[in-house]
């Protein structure tokens, strides 16, 4: 292999993408050692696992999904300059690629980590080429919402990681799902709703104005579908659903008691967060004459603001799992980025 050939087939696995799955993953596990007693060189050793083995089964998947998509990215131009369809990597080596890195990574979890965390790799593999990329990307709407499943395994995969000697039960059926579900504490399961529900509407904001490309090669889109209207209400029942999220969210830490000062600042905090995010919802304006290259303001500050909104979500778990001082660093870190984001905008 060539130099090139090698960065060919590393593009496969939508490296940015990737990485910002791999970041929630090692966000849990920071916040799981350090509610369990601190960091240590353990901890980075878990981080490393989660890492290697979250990038090869994410990776994989996204290979996979190339593959499969090998028909309609020529058609668009968004990726139409993909590996694939500009011959640099051949569809059966790609599809060959895709599998042998996912499962590799499967392995590697299951070796180097438990067999909980292997199953929710592979759970978050088969979700996303099986349910998502074959059958409801191309059949529903809704794709993003159901098939969002998938991108919010990380921290699930992260936390498990980080809980010694977790098993699968092999006594039921009753017993082996509640050990797949039972992770010690809620935090893991609180950090997949929050992806979960944050990814429609973060996505939508996206879609208001560049689902037309999709539409023409027959991939449903909602604002193509049930139209702009439509959308906007559901980013809005999305957004409402992230704030009534926001209120159990320091209960997610299992210590802190409800009169505690880090009780009261994680919860302002978070709310304040998920509000502010909301606000953007509600100021897009789909009447809004979109610039030169179709692009509406409104919708693409939401879609601007929704990444730092998920990214600061997850620096107020983490600095809230570090106690006071963390709790209150958590909270100046959000107010900074609010107060020079709407500077910008207002600017």
């Amino acid at each position: 292999m060539n130099s090139s050939t090698i960065a060919d087939y590393f593009s496969l696995t939508k490296p940015r993408v990737v990485i910002l799955l791999q970041i929630t993953a090692i966000c849990a596990v920071i916040v799981h050692d350090s509610l369990e007693g601190g960091l240590s060189g353990g901890s980075a050793e878990t981080m490393l696992v989660v890492l290697i083995g979250g990038y090869l089964t994410a990776g994989g998947a996204n290979a996979i999904n190339m593959w499969y998509d090998r028909d309609i990215d020529p058609m668009m131009r968004r990726t139409e300059n993909r590996a694939i369809p500009s011959g640099k990597v051949s569809a059966e080596s790609a599809l060959f690629f895709g599998i042998s890195i996912s499962s590799l990574g499967v392995a590697w979890f299951y070796f180097m980590s438990n067999e909980v965390a292997a199953f929710w790799s592979a759970f978050s593999i088969l979700f996303y080429v099986l349910i998502y990329s074959m059958w409801l990307k191309r059949s529903t709407p809704q794709n993003i919402v159901i098939g969002g499943i998938a991108g919010s395994t990380p921290p699930v995969i992260g936390w498990a990681a980080s809980v010694e000697d977790l098993s699968i039960s092999n006594n039921s059926l009753e017993a082996s799902i509640e050990s797949l579900l039972d992770l010690g504490s809620p935090m893991p399961w609180f950090m997949f709703i929050l992806i979960f529900l944050w990814t429609p509407p973060h996505f939508w904001a996206l879609a208001l104005y560049k689902s037309k490309e999709y539409a023409e090669v027959g991939v449903p889109m909602l604002p193509n579908v049930k139209g702009p209207e439509r959308t906007i209400i559901e980013m809005k029942v999305y957004s409402i659903l992230l704030i009534l999220l926001s209120f159990i969210a320091p209960l997610s830490f299992g210590e802190i008691r409800v009169n505690e000062r880090d009780y009261h600042v994680l919860s302002w905090t978070i709310l304040g967060l998920s509000v502010w995010y909301a606000s953007t919802v509600w100021r897009i304006d789909i009447s809004e004459i979109p610039d030169e290259s179709g692009r509406i303001a409104s919708a693409a500050n939401s879609f601007f603001v929704s990444m730092i909104y998920l990214a600061l979500m997850f620096v107020v778990l983490v600095t809230g799992s570090f106690g006071q001082v963390g709790t209150g660093f958590g909270a100046i870190v959000c107010l900074a980025f609010i107060g020079r984001t709407e500077f910008k905008v207002s600017s």
